[in-house]
């Protein structure tokens, strides 16, 4: 009994563990970005179009309309352009944060969620205005529990106005800090006030975000990017290293795969266990058969048909099991609720015990019960009465 029940537990437990990890880490991923991809500039690794390898490429504002235009299976591709040596102050505090800038689709892009005010729109860009939109963090230690909203933040003694505060949110990676410590201002004033450092110029910016139409497009939509970036450029598109792409769709395919072969490793240990269980069972059954011999013998005497004995032992090792998959499945999910009332690391999102797991556990339960009940209950139905009568229990 305590086998079935503590394989039931074994399954539900771990794949709930598993689902957990996966689903902790996708919700890290998305905090960095929606099936974002980031293209970093680099340097040629191969001779191309009578160009030397080691050539140094930048991107230009230019290549962002053509990346979107030759670009089909691609959703967004925008431009960033940073800068960490820009000194920020409000009229209450100081501090060193990254100033990015981009089109408006970054909040989206990257899951800046609003938290007051608004994000940075078209007529932000068009306009050129000097408008911010200030990390949780940044809000926090400029404006120390103030609300920032319409207040004005300078960067390098220029006046900002903050236009909305980004959510607190949680992030586990990053290619260049934690959203939080940031301030955010459009693609167009960022261009203006902070152009890119040497040896860029005022057309280079440092990356290019780009995210597919679906994520089955996205490696079709990396190869378009590849290909435009590289005619633009006169580079070999197969040259990687002039064009390095930190792929986060591929990242979370490759980690799902990873905890979908674990899943299935732990449920198969799982299964192992109810199988183990289905014979302590059919062990218990046994026992029951031959303690309880003359009995058969007695009942079959005065005329039970072997049918019924059959019946009867087939009944009580499915009650068992029964019993057992009951006990296990409440422990399971009893269990799981318990320690998703604990905090948990960014990481993991607890143990998440989906019901599909329950119910095939539960059919698997089934299934090794009518095994383990059946061959006991015709070993019980085709004992000779008369045999039966002359056993001695214990002997």
């Amino acid at each position: 009994m305590f086998g079935i029940a503590w394989g039931i537990v074994s399954i539900v437990l771990m794949v709930a563990a598993g689902e957990g990890l996966r689903k902790g880490q996708e919700d890290q991923a998305r905090n960095l970005g929606k099936d974002v991809m980031i293209v970093f500039h680099g340097r040629t690794s191969l001779q191309a179009g009578g160009t030397h390898a080691g050539r140094v490429v930048h991107w230009e504002d230019e290549d962002v309309p053509v990346v979107q235009s030759e670009s089909p299976d691609c959703e967004y591709a925008i431009p960033e352009l940073e800068q960490d040596t820009v000194r920020t102050h409000s009229n209450f505090n100081n501090a060193a944060f990254t100033v990015t800038g981009s089109y408006p689709q970054f909040g989206y892009i990257r899951s800046l969620d609003v938290g007051q005010g608004r994000f940075y729109d078209w007529d932000d860009m068009r306009e050129e205005r000097r408008v911010a939109f200030l990390g949780s963090d940044a809000a926090k230690q400029l404006f120390q529990g103030r609300s920032p909203v319409g207040d004005t933040v300078y960067l390098n003694a220029l006046p900002y106005t903050v236009i909305g505060v980004m959510a607190k949110k949680k992030q586990d990676s990053s290619y260049d800090g934690w959203d939080v410590n940031k301030v955010f201002v459009p693609f167009s004033a960022m261009r203006r006030d902070f152009p890119d450092k040497p040896p860029g110029t005022s057309s280079t910016f440092d990356q290019l975000l780009v995210t597919p139409k679906s994520v089955e497009q996205h490696e079709a939509c990396k190869h378009e990017v590849r290909v435009a970036l590289a005619r633009m450029h006169r580079y070999e598109p197969a040259d990687k290293e002039a064009c390095p792409i930190w792929d986060t769709v591929q990242e979370a395919q490759a980690f799902k795969t990873m905890t979908d072969g674990m899943k299935y490793f732990l449920g198969a240990v799982g299964i192992v266990t109810l199988l183990l269980g289905g014979i302590g069972v059919m062990n218990v059954m046994m026992v029951a058969v031959r303690e309880r011999t003359r009995e058969i013998g007695v009942r079959k005497a005065i005329g039970a048909p072997s049918g019924t004995i059959l019946r009867q032992f087939f009944l009580e090792a499915l009650i068992i099991a029964a019993l057992s998959g009951a006990i296990g499945l409440g422990v399971a999910f009893g269990f799981c609720a318990l320690v998703n009332l604990l905090p948990m690391p960014d990481f993991f999102a607890g143990l998440l015990p989906s019901w599909t797991s329950g119910l095939v556990a539960t059919g698997l339960l089934g299934t090794i019960a009518v095994g383990a009940a059946l061959y006991p209950a015709r070993i019980a139905a085709s004992i000779d009465p008369i045999e039966a009568l002359r056993y001695e229990a214990g002997g």
